[in-house]
C-alpha cells in the first residue's frame, strides 16, 4: 500500500508540474491577445464596445481565471486552485458558442475598417507573436479545454480513492467532461452546417432544399445504379443525410454556370426504407445493395468491396 501511495504521489507530482508548465505557456499566448489587442483597442476606441464583445467574447475572464489557477499551482494549492477554477469552466462553453460569430465579425471589421486592418498587421509583426496571427490565437481556449480534461483525469487516477481530495477531483473531472461535451457538440453542429451548405451549393438550382434544421450530413460518393430493364448501368453521385438519400448526376462539363455542379434526379425519404446486401458478403469483387422504398426499389452497385460495406453500414445506421 505504501509503495502504491508513493507511486501515485510521484505520478501526481509529475502531472501537476506539467499542468503548471503548460498553463504558463497558455497564459503567455492569451496575454498577447489581451495586452496587444483587447486593452489597446479599448483605450483607442478603434472598435465599438459591442463589436469588441463579439470578437473577444469572455476571453478576459478566461485569462483572469487562468492567472488565479496558475498562482494556486505555483504555491502548491492544487486542490483549492482546481476547485476555484471548476466554477469558471462554463466560460469555455460560452466562448465556444461565440467563436463562429467572432470569426465572422473579425473578417467583416477587417474588410470595412482600414485603421483596424493596419493596427492588426502592426501588432502581429511584434517579435512576441513569432509569426502568429490573431486568428491563430482565438481558438486557443478550446484546445486548452481538451488538455485540461486529460490532466484532470490523470490527477484523479493518481489520487488515493479514500483521500478527501479524491471526491473534489472527481467532481472537477465531471464538470470538465460536461463542458467538453458541450463544446464538442457546438463544433459538430458547426461542421454539419458547413457540410450542408457545401452540398447545397453543389446542387444545381434551389429545388432540392438540403439546409433543413435537424438534418445531419453522413456521407457522399459515386455508385452504379442497376436499371430494372437490362439497360446499361448509370453512374450517379449520392448524398446520404440522416433523413433523406439524394441521387444526382453531373451537369454538362461545358455548361457556363453549372459545369461543376450536380442535377438532382431523386430524393428518397429514409423513414420507410429497407436496406439489404444482395451480394458482397464474401471477399468477392464489390457488391450490390438493395434499397426498398414504398413505391420503388433501388439497386446500387460498386466494384469496391470496402466501399459497398461502408455504404451498407451508413445506410443501415441512417435508416435505424
Amino acid at each position: 500500500v505504501e509503495e502504491q501511495r508513493a507511486r501515485w504521489e510521484r505520478k501526481r507530482s509529475r502531472t501537476a508540474k506539467e499542468l503548471l508548465e503548460t498553463e504558463h505557456k497558455y497564459l503567455e499566448q492569451l496575454d498577447l491577445v489581451v495586452t496587444f489587442f483587447v486593452t489597446i483597442l479599448k483605450a483607442k476606441g478603434t472598435l465599438k464596445p459591442a463589436v469588441m464583445e463579439t470578437i473577444f467574447g469572455p476571453l478576459e475572464s478566461i485569462y483572469s481565471a487562468s492567472q488565479v489557477l496558475s498562482l494556486h499551482l505555483e504555491r502548491g494549492n492544487l486542490g483549492l486552485g482546481l476547485e476555484n477554477f471548476c466554477q469558471k469552466l462554463e466560460l469555455y462553453g460560452h466562448y465556444a458558442e461565440n467563436l463562429e460569430q467572432a470569426n465572422k465579425t473579425l473578417k467583416e471589421q477587417l474588410r470595412k475598417k482600414k485603421s483596424f486592418r493596419r493596427f492588426k498587421k502592426l501588432q502581429e509583426t511584434r517579435p512576441q507573436f513569432q509569426g502568429k496571427k490573431l486568428e491563430d490565437l482565438l481558438p486557443l481556449p478550446l484546445q486548452r479545454l481538451h488538455q485540461y480534461k486529460h490532466f484532470l483525469r490523470d490527477l484523479l487516477e493518481n489520487t488515493s480513492p479514500d483521500s478527501a481530495e479524491y471526491q473534489k477531483l472527481a467532481k472537477i473531472v465531471k464538470s470538465a467532461s460536461e463542458v467538453s461535451r458541450w463544446v464538442q457538440d457546438i463544433v459538430r453542429k458547426r461542421e454539419n452546417s458547413l457540410q450542408l451548405l457545401r452540398v447545397q451549393k453543389l446542387l444545381k438550382g434551389q429545388k432540392t432544399r438540403v439546409l433543413t434544421p435537424g438534418r445531419w450530413y453522413i456521407r457522399e460518393g459515386w455508385l452504379l445504379v442497376v436499371p430494372s430493364k437490362g439497360e446499361e448501368l448509370k453512374r450517379r453521385m449520392f448524398f446520404l443525410f440522416s433523413d433523406i438519400f439524394v441521387a444526382t448526376k453531373p451537369c454538362h462539363p461545358l455548361h457556363l454556370l453549372n459545369s461543376n455542379k450536380f442535377a438532382c434526379t431523386a430524393v428518397y425519404p429514409l423513414h420507410q426504407c429497407v436496406v439489404d446486401k444482395v451480394f458482397g458478403h464474401t471477399q468477392s469483387q464489390g457488391g450490390l445493395l438493395s434499397l426498398a422504398f414504398p413505391h420503388k426499389t433501388l439497386l446500387l452497385m460498386s466494384s469496391d468491396q470496402q466501399d459497398i460495406n461502408d455504404w451498407y453500414r451508413s445506410l443501415t445506421a441512417a435508416v435505424r
